[in-house]
């Protein structure tokens, strides 16, 4: 069915609804009801024509490259651009990275390459709107201190873009708006919508999830850090997803909680190990058996660490380095050529866990 049909039904199914309504009800007077009548169609055929240039306006800042860059200049200007160079130097990088491990799975996002920039915005968040339109909250800096939880944050945000959720989110949540009115101010809803992300679903968020553990799994990043950037959001704001805290991947009580998300990253994890690599409760496990609670350091709780080690021997189980000895070189231990674990103040040392690891890989 083209769009042109589906508007066209729409508007019949508003219409006959509508009058089927004052049917029911008690008798009107002929000119009353023709006045009734008339300003329900001319209400159904101008929100018809609202809903086809929304979309005619999201098309246009969603597809084509004048649009794009429209629309991300708008963006700017509204959010402000942090210059800090150190910043956008790692941002930069992140975003190289990021691109090439989309690429190897999905060589699409060449055909429209993402637009970012770092905002000045002191809240914790990250958004992809229309256009593969990308910016992050300066705020995110100060929460997140490594590349591996940001990589999360910005290939959760770069799943949204692969798959149009921005786009369909309008949709969904705009045209509704415009169909009930032919007064609504198309343009600035639109634009309202897209800078909150309106319309975002749980469906989405879960998609967006899962290819960002995919992303992760091919880019130089630890895939563990897809569970651990959520056990942070957990030990510093609670399991309540509707914190500003966790604000940057969460919109409301139609979206997953952040253990159900940690625990769906865990469990991928073990997935992409071959199922020996687990985390129960702070502990990594290795075929079932206990191998390491990391101690917590720094602002790091022991929890979190905890998902980084297991990132770290899932890697080296699907790479194959499990093959190879378990070793200490100083206070690291090491599978093959695969890093594992930088034992801290708290943590037993490397040449225990190295001889604990060898025991039960």
């Amino acid at each position: 069915m083209n769009n042109i049909s589906l508007k066209k039904k729409i508007a019949a199914a508003c219409l006959a609804g509508t009058l089927a309504v004052g049917f029911q009800g008690a008798a009107v007077p002929a000119a009353a009801e023709a006045l009734s009548t008339g300003s329900i169609i001319g209400a159904v055929i101008g929100g018809v024509a609202a809903s086809a240039q929304a979309n005619s306006y999201i098309k246009r800042y969603n597809n084509t490259e004048e649009g794009r860059q429209e629309y991300f200049q708008a963006m700017k200007q509204k959010y402000g651009v942090n210059p800090d160079p150190y910043l956008n130097e790692r941002v930069a990088a992140l975003m190289t990275n990021l691109t090439q491990a989309v690429g190897s799975v999905d060589a699409s996002i060449y055909e429209k390459p993402y637009n970012y920039f770092i905002n000045n915005e002191q809240s914790f968040n990250a958004f992809c709107t229309l256009g593969h339109n990308m910016s992050i909250n300066s705020g995110l800096f100060n929460v997140l201190n490594n590349d591996d939880e940001i990589a999360v944050v910005l290939g959760h945000e770069m799943g949204h873009g692969q798959k149009d959720h921005p786009a369909k989110g309008i949709q969904r949540s705009i045209l509704p708006q415009v169909l009930a009115s032919a007064t609504g101010n198309i343009l600035g809803s639109l634009l309202a919508n897209t800078w909150n992300n309106q319309g975002i679903t749980k469906p989405m968020e879960w998609e967006a999830d899962n290819l960002a553990f995919e992303y992760m799994t091919h880019s130089p990043y630890n895939p563990g850090a897809c569970a651990a950037v959520w056990q942070r959001v957990i030990d510093k704001g609670g399991d309540n997803n509707n914190t500003s805290f966790a604000h940057f991947m969460a919109g409301g009580p139609d979206h997953p909680s952040n253990s159900a998300r940690r625990d769906n990253y865990a469990k991928k994890l073990a997935e992409y190990s071959g199922k020996h690599v687990s985390v129960k409760d702070g502990k990594v496990q290795v075929n079932g058996k206990d191998f390491v609670t990391p101690a917590a350091a720094s602002d790091m709780s022991g929890a979190e660490r905890s998902y980084f080690v297991a990132g770290n021997l899932s890697a080296a189980f699907h790479n194959g380095h499990n093959k190879s000895a378990a070793a200490a070189n100083g206070n690291i231990v090491m599978l093959g050529a695969q890093p594992i674990m930088e034992c801290l103040g708290g943590d037993e040392s490397a040449q225990v866990l190295a001889d604990r690891l060898n025991a039960i890989k």
